[in-house]
């Protein structure tokens, strides 16, 4: 198809989001240097001005150039030439357009905030409220308790009286994070002058080395999920059949 430059040009100026897919090849310059041959592309520039380039497979684009960048459409010896220059950032990408297959622009609004959930912040604060799920008697004092070295997720007393500091880990607990706890407990000792203060790791699963590490400095480890509010599946959930007699 023929792409009118006008009306890219007039997209542009009224800050469409423009999805181009064409045969090009790309000249950068600026992070690196970079050339990419002749092949079918998926351009698109967002309202902000934004550019990424996209091939037929991946989720990562393949170029790309930050918000506030500037666009010039010209024709040069029968090809199309996109040229995008972000002067700040000393950045410039030159489009050869061989061939265009579509080209849209659309007016587009999105003033919504993605609400993320199953955190370890979401792991602490239902720690917070049901202190049952460490151990039965488990009291906690506070949540993200500050030290030198960071924050602790969850702070409390066992049935004992005897200080517990926890860390939260919301994928696989590794060797960091024993070291992470290590430090933590270590700081409490000192700050508060304690002989005992126990140390947990509450993750959903924990490497064996981890495990083996984690016991060795006298630390325990609570087999806990983070909580999953927009999951659509459970693998925990009663499927029709359950219900089969």
């Amino acid at each position: 198809m023929e792409l009118d430059i006008a009306a890219f040009n007039d997209a542009l100026g009224k800050n469409a989001v423009i999805i181009l897919s064409c045969s090009c090849e790309i000249h950068y310059s600026g992070r690196a240097e970079s050339f990419l041959g002749s092949g079918g592309r998926i351009i698109v520039i967002k309202a902000d001005k934004t550019l990424l380039i996209h091939q037929p497979a991946g989720s990562n684009p393949i170029n790309y150039m930050k918000e506030g960048t500037s666009y010039s459409l010209s024709r040069n010896e029968g090809k199309l030439v996109l040229r995008c220059s972000n002067i700040p950032l000393k950045e410039y990408m030159d489009i050869f357009i061989s061939k265009v297959h579509s080209f849209q622009q659309l007016q587009m609004e999105d003033s919504a905030k993605i609400q993320l959930v199953g955190s370890e912040r979401d792991m602490s604060d239902m720690i917070y409220g049901n202190p049952a799920l460490i151990e039965p008697g488990f009291k906690p004092l506070s949540r993200e308790e500050h030290t030198k070295y960071g924050f602790i997720d969850v702070f409390g007393y066992d049935k004992n009286n005897v200080l517990v500091v926890i860390e939260c880990k919301r994928y696989t607990a590794d060797l960091k994070a024993v070291d992470q706890l290590q430090r933590y407990v270590k700081k409490i000792k000192e700050l508060k002058g304690l002989v005992k203060v126990r140390g947990i790791i509450a993750a959903p699963e924990i490497s064996p080395n981890t495990l083996q590490m984690l016991k060795d400095n006298g630390f325990e480890y609570r087999k806990i999920s983070p909580p999953k509010y927009l999951e659509r599946f459970n693998k925990g959930q009663k499927s029709l059949g359950d219900y089969e007699s």
